[in-house]
């Protein structure tokens, strides 16, 4: 048997972490088995579609690098893979189960319902749902109103005192009893459009699906779905509801959390390597104290067997954990050509959107060992390197003075620093540190004392990218210009 499972987006919101999860744990599970993993478009909910999240699904997939065998824009034995596409088979398949007993024509208006709502609300009635006022309408009867004209739904006639079994992957043995099963749930919408639980069950179906994975919000729609494939004499895929994407306080996941569509952690800077890893690991394991994995490695390991039952606790710390790693895994050019167009917008260069010269883009690419190891995100190196590319406003007199010691003694300090900058920056970072040191000791100073003020006149800042690096792309002329602006600023003679 050739494993077949999907991931079934319906085009009514941006992608989002949840989504992303359940499309990574059925792309990982068909490579796993050497199966087939589907893309199908549940586009059935027009009031809510928009071709722009069709855009963005299409656009967040090959950013994350996951593609899938048969889909919308690839094709497969299956096409159309969108719902809309499919509407003729899905009324064929109603009408199958209306013509075999198992679902029924329904001609109450929305008046009718809208009325009986009402009046259990006022009632405090704990029932809910469909009241089966249309159930027992002699078939032909039914028939000949349909034919006539009259408005109808289709509705499912779930089995009433019975109990709906079926085994999920993950949770085991379920048992639901049919009572609690939505009271005959629409399957055919009068405008002729099916809903989401007709089309999911008859697209499985005829695509061949194996396995369902999927989040453990819908376990409660499984139950409905078995008594579906029961009513077509169908054999049901294989369940596996995952466990759910929670924030740290417990609760789904959802935007109070911070960001949870991919478009915002694009814009953010994170790197596709680093959030697929993350959220790869999100309820499943793989090898003990491993944390780092290559998708093939993903693939090679995931296993339902290793799925966890508990809810996942989305941990941006740890989201920001990866993400350094895998910035600090890129080469110089790769780390450069990722963090460019962030640093375009952010106006490094120019104004905002300003594209960098020659000369300024060979600089950028050799300022990335000196801030490598210090982003967590793309976005930051723009105010990171921002010292090399433009002047940087001299600080305030304080921050060139050490513990300890009075701008008399800072002043000094960068004077002999200044006779320094031209050796330091000539030099590898081992000969720069020798010579640091030995004219620290000479001037009997001690080693940061020395390094600071030259620092804060050379980046603007105590805290910023190594100072020997710096020196040498900045070059000896701009360097000594801002130490003596430094010195004039601190009021030296």
């Amino acid at each position: 048997m050739t494993i077949r499972d999907r991931y079934a987006p319906s085009p009514t919101g941006l992608q989002h972490i949840g989504g992303i999860r359940t499309a990574l744990f059925n792309y990982l599970f068909a490579r796993s088995k050497g199966g087939r993993f589907i893309l199908r478009l549940e586009d059935t909910d027009r009031t809510r579609y928009d071709e722009v999240f069709v855009k963005n699904l299409y656009d967040t997939f090959s950013w994350l690098g996951i593609h899938w065998d048969e889909g919308p824009d690839v094709g497969g034995s299956s096409a159309p893979y969108i719902q809309s596409e499919r509407f003729g088979l899905y009324k064929k398949y109603a009408l199958e189960l209306v013509e075999k007993g198992r679902a029924y024509y329904c001609f109450c208006s929305a008046e009718r319902l809208d009325k009986i709502r009402a009046e259990r609300e006022a009632a405090h009635s704990s029932e809910s749902g469909y009241d089966r006022y249309c159930r027992d309408i002699p078939p032909a009867e039914a028939a000949a109103r349909a034919l006539a004209g009259e408005a109808y739904t289709i509705r499912l006639k779930i089995p009433l005192g019975e109990t709906t079994k079926f085994r999920d992957q993950l949770l085991g043995d379920i048992e639901w009893k049919n009572d609690d099963v939505s009271p005959d749930p629409v399957l055919l919408k009068s405008d002729g459009f099916p809903t989401y639980h007709l089309a999911n069950i008859v697209d499985d179906h005829l695509m061949e699906i194996t396995h369902v994975l999927r989040a453990q919000e819908w376990l409660s729609s499984t139950p409905m779905h078995v008594i579906l494939y029961k009513a077509f004499g169908w054999e049901h895929p294989v369940f596996c509801h995952l466990p759910m994407v929670m924030g740290q306080d417990g609760k789904k996941l959802s935007k109070r959390h911070g960001a949870t569509s991919i478009d915002e952690f694009r814009r953010h800077g994170y790197l596709p390597e680093a959030l697929l890893n993350y959220v790869a690991l999100l309820g499943a394991s793989y090898e003990e104290g491993r944390e780092i994995y290559t998708p093939e490695e993903l693939a090679e390991r995931f296993s339902l067997d290793k799925l966890n039952k508990a809810p996942a606790i989305f941990d941006y710390k740890k989201l920001e954990w990866y993400n350094g790693q895998y910035i600090r895994m890129k080469s110089d050019e790769e780390l450069a050509a990722l963090a460019l167009p962030y640093s375009i917008a952010a106006g490094l260069f120019g104004e905002a959107g300003t594209e960098p010269g020659a000369e300024q883009r060979s600089k950028f690419i050799a300022a990335m060992p000196l801030i490598k190891e210090r982003l967590v995100f793309l976005h930051e190196a723009a105010e990171k390197l921002r010292y090399l590319f433009g002047e940087p406003a001299i600080p305030a007199a304080e921050e060139f003075i050490p513990k300890k010691a009075d701008l008399a003694q800072a002043i000094r300090l960068l004077k002999l620093g200044r006779e320094l900058v031209k050796p330091l920056a000539e030099s590898n970072d081992e000969e720069a540190e020798a010579i640091i040191k030995a004219a620290a000791e000479k001037a009997d100073v001690k080693l940061g004392d020395l390094l600071m003020p030259l620092r804060v006149a050379i980046t603007g800042s105590r805290v910023s990218p190594p100072l020997f690096g710096s020196l040498r792309i900045l070059g000896t002329e701009r360097a000594l210009a801002r130490v003596d602006a430094a010195l004039s600023g601190l009021g030296a003679t």
